[in-house]
């Protein structure tokens, strides 16, 4: 029998050793993620604003883009990104250490010339590096050091987002589809929290919007139903454009700083055809203006589609969270009132619907609704979510994901996304 599950006192000692020695280790990384974390959510919440107060630095792109190229092949970090993060999560792979400055920095020129990218997976980026890192410095067993990569992470998506049970549980489903480590229920929570807390420090608001939710009904849940489903749908169109787009983009031009240049000439093109602005950077405005106040463009999702994919192929650097949460406020506020549904309230659903699609969290998604909406229509939430999860079948955002079991029967499947 296994040491750790002997029923006598001895047992229990290693559990009472391994409480202790997880909680020092996520107090280490969520005040060393929290303070990261305030550092890149303001770095990028200045330069985002330096753009939106300056218009001229959009054809600041190229010169932006060219750095970006530069530092990735300066540290031999090409090709290093969230997927690299999950694959150290699976397989003990190493995340550099660089790659923690170099995606802050290739983060923040890409909000500062308006490429259209988010924080989120740049936060898994550099929790993950600083996790793993952390963890070797604290001499963890290589056993270990995926649960501290996994804390990092949740430490800064925290830190950058103030969701912290949201952070934990994502950091924790998102590797595996149908399985949750829960061995880092404790030290992720903790990591979160101290992380959330960090940033209030520093004055950081958390992402909260306001909305009001319908009455629970019968006919109200097939409306619900029916936009689940067309969310379904949207997040695995999008997430192989992000794909199809990639390899187009590397087809096309296969020279890391011409494809760069290629791209930023698109997406100054596109952004002076479209000059509202709202299609650079991240897009928090428009998502609370859909969600608020039920107004969006109805061409928003699909143009905020083709800017994020432009962005990332050509070799922006950021993460697709926001951009996903975008399309689906987006997509929802303009479908719901066709189905006789509050625009704002629509446009909720569809954030949470459409990013459960992209990245196949239930239970992270949900949470997420709960605390980024306050906990209301919490019923429509789950079964839209819940719908979205089964109906966008094996497609992900990640190409590290592992789909563990199969969304279709009680199966042990054990592939990776098509």
């Amino acid at each position: 029998m296994h040491e750790e599950i002997k029923p006598n006192f001895k047992g229990f000692r290693l559990f009472i050793k391994a409480f202790f020695k997880w909680i020092y280790v996520a107090l280490v990384v969520g005040i060393v993620g929290g303070l990261v974390g305030s550092a890149f959510h303001l770095t990028v919440e200045y330069v985002t604003e330096l753009r939106i107060g300056h218009p001229w630095l959009l054809f600041t792109m190229p010169l932006c883009g060219l750095l970006i190229v530069f530092l990735y092949k300066l540290t031999k970090t090409e090709g290093k990104g969230t997927n690299a993060v999950i694959g150290s999560v699976h397989f003990g792979k190493n995340v550099p250490i660089l790659l923690v400055p170099v995606i802050f920095a290739a983060t923040a020129l890409t909000h500062l010339c308006g490429g259209s990218a988010g924080r989120e997976g740049a936060a898994l980026q550099i929790g993950g590096g600083l996790g793993c890192h952390i963890g070797r410095l604290l001499h963890l067993h290589e056993k270990e050091e995926p649960l501290a990569v996994l804390c990092g992470m949740s430490a800064v998506f925290s830190a950058l987002f103030g969701t912290p049970i949201a952070a934990t549980v994502f950091a924790l489903e998102v590797c595996s589809v149908g399985l949750i480590h829960y061995s880092g229920l404790v030290p992720c929570s903790t990591a979160a929290l101290v992380a959330f807390g960090v940033t209030r420090l520093f004055h950081i608001a958390p992402t909260r919007f306001a909305v009001e939710a319908m009455a629970l009904s019968l006919s109200g849940m097939v409306k619900i139903s029916v936009l689940a489903f067309i969310c379904a749908v949207a997040s695995v169109i999008f997430c192989q454009i992000l794909h199809h787009s990639d390899k187009l983009a590397e087809k096309l031009v296969s020279n890391s700083y011409l494809r760069i240049l290629a791209g930023s000439a698109v997406l100054i093109l596109l952004s002076l055809l479209f000059r509202s602005g709202d299609y650079n950077g991240a897009g928090m405005n428009i998502i609370a203006r859909a969600v608020e106040e039920g107004q969006v463009r109805p061409e928003a999702f699909i143009m905020k589609v083709i800017f994020t994919a432009v962005t990332l192929a050509c070799g922006f650097k950021g993460g697709e969270v926001v951009p996903t949460l975008f399309v689906g406020a987006a997509l929802g506020c303009a479908v719901g009132p066709l189905l006789g549904l509050p625009a704002g309230f629509a446009a909720a659903i569809g954030m949470a619907s459409l990013f459960c699609g992209a990245v196949n969290c239930p239970i992270a998604s949900l949470i997420l609704s709960i605390e980024l909406f306050g906990g209301v229509g919490f019923t429509y939430f789950a079964a839209a979510c819940f719908i979205s999860y089964m109906l966008s079948g094996y497609s992900s955002l990640y190409s590290e994901q592992i789909i563990t079991y199969s969304k279709l029967q009680a199966e042990y499947i054990n592939v990776h996304p098509e």
